[in-house]
């Protein structure tokens, strides 16, 4: 496998993710404003059941993993259906205890603890035995100092908001690590489809368990709805599962916290928001972390997509 094929697809992967962090950025401010009116459960129910049925007629007429096809003897559908229900399950938790915290914090606080998503990625690429290199390393770091002063106005004061979030950012690092290893094997867009029906179903139950479902309030957060039912979910979602095929988790995991830099300049543009020079810095760091990152040896890009057999790397 030459080189020059290795690194055109880890491009690719980046810009796929780039694409999801800027397109992430602009939903948040939907999901806020659709939890004045619904439950995070139902918001989830509704989100993740009609982003889910977005991807049926793309089943039929795609198929972005080619591998899927010479591995069907091998992955049979009751594999790709378990793989795409843990997928779903940890994506429930995740979005959840998030969209939870929420309502308890500050967005700027939860963008902030949300970020440690990579340090769960990169302790838990150790624990299976993959490598992490320094650059890496000190991408991390960059990219976490970014977060704070981005993120961060008056202080760290630890609050119950704040726990419920940093639940959330530890199942989101293994929902990034889950995808890392189902992506390479299943058809993401299949795959995609059942994480998010499973992720639906879930919320679904606890909507129907734990909050009133009001008509009313649902036709007024109709808006939100489809904004993250489509852009959110079956977009951004599934433009991860494509981008996790090509870039090896840690990096992607510093990639999509773009999210909040993109949502901060988001506010300033289109709500007219201000950016202080401390988030400016804020946003730099986080460009930089994310092009230290993109520069390791090659070593490490040879072996993570050779790791579409066995072998991984971050």
């Amino acid at each position: 496998m030459n080189k020059k094929y290795i690194d055109k697809n880890v491009i690719k992967g980046e810009i796929i993710l780039l694409l999801a962090s800027i397109l992430w950025g602009s939903c948040f401010l939907f999901q806020k404003k659709g939890m004045d009116y619904i439950g995070p459960f139902t918001l989830g129910a509704f989100r993740f059941m009609i982003g889910g049925s977005l991807l049926i007629p793309i089943i039929y007429v795609f198929s972005f993993n080619k591998r899927a096809e010479g591995l069907r003897a091998q992955y049979g559908k009751k594999d790709l259906i378990k793989s795409g229900v843990l997928c779903g399950i940890v994506m429930f938790f995740a979005a959840t205890f998030q969209q939870i915290g929420l309502i308890y914090t500050t967005s700027g606080k939860a963008g902030f603890i949300t970020a440690m998503e990579i340090i769960v990625v990169a302790i838990a690429a150790i624990f299976i035995t993959k490598k992490i290199f320094l650059n890496i390393v000190l991408g991390i770091v960059i990219a976490l100092s970014g977060m704070y002063l981005l993120c961060i106005t008056n202080g760290i004061s630890v609050q119950m908001g704040d726990c419920i979030v940093f639940l959330g950012s530890i199942f989101f690092g293994f929902q990034i690590m889950v995808i890392d290893k189902y992506s390479k094997i299943y058809d993401v867009i299949k795959l995609s489809f059942v994480q998010f029906i499973t992720s639906g179903v879930m919320s679904a139950i606890c909507m129907s368990a734990f909050e009133s479902i009001d008509i009313g309030s649902i036709i007024m957060a109709v808006g939100p709805i489809i904004y993250t039912s489509v852009i959110e979910v079956a977009v951004c979602y599934t433009l991860q599962v494509v981008g996790q095929k090509y870039v090896p988790p840690v990096i992607a995991a510093i990639t999509l916290t773009l999210e909040s830099v993109f949502a901060v300049i988001f506010g300033a543009v289109f709500l007219g928001e201000s950016m202080s020079l401390k988030e400016i810095y804020g946003c730099m760091f986080m460009l930089i972390a994310v092009i230290i990152v993109q520069i390791p040896s090659k070593k490490s890009y040879i072996i993570h997509n050779k790791s579409q057999n066995k072998e991984h790397t971050i």
